[in-house]
């Protein structure tokens, strides 16, 4: 790959891409808000709802990732094409993401209606893996809502359209805020069905959310001229198995992470229903913060792709470090958080007056100082894994992320949390150390690769 002399100024690579990142930024916050809202209000309710609520919302997120692979590859292909000044593959890519997105979402379904049994299988509380379960029954058919989203997201993102991704995703924190009041308490003569209730108000949410950006996807302005749904039930075989090629390896390098993340509430909940209520809490809180990490590797996709479908690798090395310095400085206002907050975060998702609320509240506090190291390298390893999406290198991240976070992370979990006594802050310490590894393995080969990639290759 040629490598010509920058042009374009460090402050403006920083400034482009927080102008990409920060509308992002703000739309994964808003999606996370949703499980946020889920969880204050269960934890409203009773603890024993939260608590299955906290293990509900892991779970349904594990199943999600796995299935978005393919919405998220098509973000780095499309970028990749815009750099290459190649339309047509633009609109191809979006619409087989679709095609994918709509079968893999399918395909997924039947894991949460199974998912009693599954719980219990893994040592769940018969109370909690029956609560979880009347809400994945419902919570299902927001897969396919959330899925397509994910796929427009990519699509508006690769062409620099992210504030109506944020407007709508706001809107969508709004509807399910007012549903959950409704629905969960009963209120304004709604029936009252608890976790149940949550469920039916993330399945409307999404689904709103995906109408709104198909619409501005089809009619917004400057969109007519990529003819998105426009022999939409046409199968493109060349773009569909490029993107399952692509999208596969990412699905299954988000779920390494995520099935760690379950394997934890898991082990949480073999413990008993206040550590797994205290691990809810605190992971939602590490979950909000990481969208601003999130938001930004996804603006350093775009970034990297167009670079690297440009052809222009000092650039392309510019844009990732702008993208770092930025992630850099969301750390230390987190940590700043967690270490001087932490209290008074873990207490707002809890009624003071229910007799288990100190000793989550203790656990919580303890758990957020460890989530204060844990959001230093669970940074660096997204931010990795955005810019070598960006270069469409997906399989050896992979392979990488396994390694890390099953053969150290899960493995380092239970020999702190369990063999050596140390309990639920164990269990945060080994999640710390697989992250560790996984950001110093991918940022290794990212740049190892950043100054001979050929995406094309």
């Amino acid at each position: 790959m040629d490598s010509p002399v920058p042009q374009m100024p460090f402050r403006r690579h920083v400034w482009r891409t927080l102008v990409l990142g920060l509308p992002l930024v703000g739309s994964l916050l808003a999606q996370i808000l949703i499980g946020l809202t889920d969880t204050l209000m269960l934890g409203r309710y009773s603890v024993e709802a939260l608590a299955a609520g906290a293990l509900a919302t892991t779970v349904f997120h594990a199943v999600f990732i796995l299935a978005a692979g393919f919405a998220i590859a098509a973000m780095g292909a499309a970028a990749d094409a815009v750099g290459r000044g190649d339309e047509r593959t633009v609109r191809r890519t979006a619409r087989m993401g679709l095609w994918l997105s709509l079968g893999a979402g399918l395909a997924a379904m039947p894991v949460l209606w199974l998912s009693e049994p599954i719980l219990l299988a893994a040592g769940q509380v018969p109370r909690t893996a029956a609560d979880t379960a009347d809400y994945m029954r419902i919570a299902m058919f927001a897969l396919v809502p959330a899925l397509l989203t994910a796929t427009l997201r990519s699509h508006l993102s690769a062409l620099e359209r992210t504030r109506v991704v944020l407007w709508a995703t706001i809107a969508a924190v709004v509807l399910n805020f007012g549903l959950n009041w409704l629905l969960i308490f009963g209120n304004a003569g709604a029936p009252e069905l608890g976790i149940r209730g949550a469920a039916w108000a993330s399945v409307m949410s999404h689904s709103a959310t995906a109408i709104v950006l198909a619409l501005y996807a089809a009619r917004g302005p400057g969109m007519a001229r990529w003819e998105l749904f426009r022999n939409l039930w046409r199968m493109d075989r060349e773009i569909l198995v490029r993107l399952f090629h692509l999208g596969w390896p990412v699905g299954l390098t988000l779920v390494s992470e995520s099935a760690m993340f379950t394997g934890t509430a898991l082990m949480m909940g073999a413990i008993g229903s206040g550590p797994l209520a205290a691990h809810g809490i605190v992971m939602q809180v590490a979950a909000a913060t990481f969208m601003v990490h999130l938001g930004v590797s996804q603006a350093a996709t775009v970034r990297v792709g167009r670079f690297a479908g440009e052809e222009n690798t000092i650039e392309l090395q510019r844009a990732a470090w702008a993208a770092l310095a930025l992630s850099g400085v969301a750390v230390m206002l987190s940590i700043l958080a967690y270490l001087g907050a932490g209290r008074w975060i873990v207490a707002a998702f809890l009624d003071m007056n229910d007799a288990d609320a100190p000793a989550i509240l203790s656990l919580g506090v303890a758990l957020m100082g460890v989530a204060a190291l844990f959001q230093l390298v669970d940074a660096a390893q997204v931010m990795a894994l955005g810019f070598l999406r960006g270069v469409q290198d997906t399989h050896w991240p992979m392979v990488l992320a396994a390694i890390s976070y099953w053969g150290v992370g899960i493995p380092a979990c239970l020999l702190l949390g369990f063999t050596f006594g140390m309990g639920p802050v164990g269990i945060w310490l080994g999640l710390v150390i697989g992250l560790t590894v996984a950001s110093a393995l991918l940022m290794a080969r990212f740049y190892r690769l950043a100054s001979v990639v050929d995406n094309r290759g």
